[in-house]
């Protein structure tokens, strides 16, 4: 089949979904890659690198779109809420999207994608199983965010994070708290322990403790009952609001203590817990800074704001949004594995036909035959679709 790479379109992002180095394992699987223009400069992958690994260039989207079976994106509509949209009237009936979506939190964008006839396929929606980890791109690209926001703490903190000894006396370390162990913030622990940080961490879910220790880190343990905190795909489950305002309050002597806090803490398709309020960030000394990667989801942090750095009670506020696309290179590279991984599997299940046996082809399709046909994603349709009319009242 040809393999489509358009150029990214939303506003800053650097990332490329096919790169080089992959293209000559999907030619030994029969598969022609064709790269829109251009598609890689923002990667650092120039139109003669995919040329010299056996890939043809587009000289426009519309010529990408009308030649390939398969279109393979980072954002596609639904992540890209800017300009994704326009390439609703590129798509035709049998066509392939892969790419990111967004699909649990903007389920309406699905929808419009499946009207258009093409068979979609949600990065987000990959199942988190044994076979399936070379396609976790969700990974990956938490990976690369953990590691980015530690770095962004280490900018805007006035302080060193290792302890040094020097003529000029010791200065101590600088203490990190990280807030959700999962991979964003395994990367970030071990990334602020390689600075010289004294670390510690907090995550509802009591089985991760070891992850953290592991990386030379001390586990938070909050006197809360857990049972259930994380569900079967090893994600923190919602918990009530009882639950949170407990959490807030054990979690503010932790919080006042620390030099930098890097909060991780997001549900699936729902908005961010608020688990730093504005009296914690009172309480933390003066020129301390807090990196909320939950600012697209809400924040966690009660006084983010998305996409600015703030300064209140003299600490600097980040909410940064797509962490990943700011190291372009191995985010793009590492993605292009995973989608590489994901295609060559899908399309032994069957492309453009999916094999609905199959749990990773089943579980990743959003859409088919001009309908949505993931359970969750149409769950999250209803509950949207029931939010409405009691929004209008209002």
């Amino acid at each position: 089949m040809i393999l489509g790479v358009p150029k990214e379109t939303f506003p800053g992002e650097r990332r490329v979904a096919l790169t080089p180095g992959v293209l000559p394992s999907l030619a030994k699987a029969g598969h022609e890659v064709l790269v829109e223009r251009g598609a890689g400069e923002g990667a650092f992958y120039p139109d003669q690198a995919f040329v010299e690994k056996g890939g043809r260039i587009a000289v426009s989207r519309a010529e990408v779109f009308a030649s390939a079976q398969v279109i393979l994106q980072v954002l596609a509509y639904g992540a890209n809420d800017k300009t994704g949209r326009a390439d609703l009237a590129l798509f035709r009936r049998g066509q392939v999207l892969v790419g990111f979506l967004r699909p649990l939190g903007s389920p309406e964008t699905v929808r419009d994608l499946a009207v258009t006839g093409a068979t979609i396929y949600a990065i987000e929606l990959i199942p988190r199983i044994t076979r399936a980890q070379s396609m976790d791109a969700l990974s990956s690209m938490a990976t690369v965010a953990g590691f980015k926001a530690v770095l962004l703490a280490a900018e805007y903190l006035p302080r060193m994070f290792p302890m040094l000894t020097t003529a000029a006396g010791t200065t101590p370390p600088a203490r990190v708290l990280v807030v959700g162990a999962g991979v964003a913030g395994l990367q970030a622990i071990a990334t602020a322990r390689r600075l010289g940080a004294v670390v510690s961490a907090y995550d509802v879910r009591p089985a991760v403790k070891e992850q953290v220790q592991s990386l030379g880190a001390r586990f938070v343990e909050l006197p809360l009952e857990t049972t259930g905190a994380e569900d079967k795909g090893g994600y923190a489950r919602a918990q009530d609001e009882a639950f949170y305002q407990r959490q807030r309050e054990l979690m503010g002597r932790v919080v006042a203590e620390s030099d930098v806090v890097i909060t991780t803490a997001v549900v699936p398709g729902r908005k961010a817990p608020v688990l730093v309020t504005a009296d914690m960030v009172r309480g933390m000394t003066p020129g301390s800074v807090i990196i909320d990667m939950a600012a697209e989801r809400g924040g966690n942090c009660e006084l983010t704001r998305m996409h600015e750095t703030i300064a209140e009670h003299g600490v600097t506020i980040i909410g940064p949004v797509n962490l990943a696309s700011s190291i372009p290179y191995h985010a793009s590279q590492m993605y292009a594995r995973n989608l590489t991984a994901l295609v060559l599997h899908l399309t032994k299940a069957g492309l453009p036909e999916p094999n609905l046996e199959d749990e990773i082809t089943r579980e990743a399709l959003a859409a088919r035959g001009g309908e949505v046909v993931h359970p969750r994603v149409r769950e999250a349709m209803d509950r949207e679709a029931r939010a409405a009319p009691s929004a209008a009242g209002r």
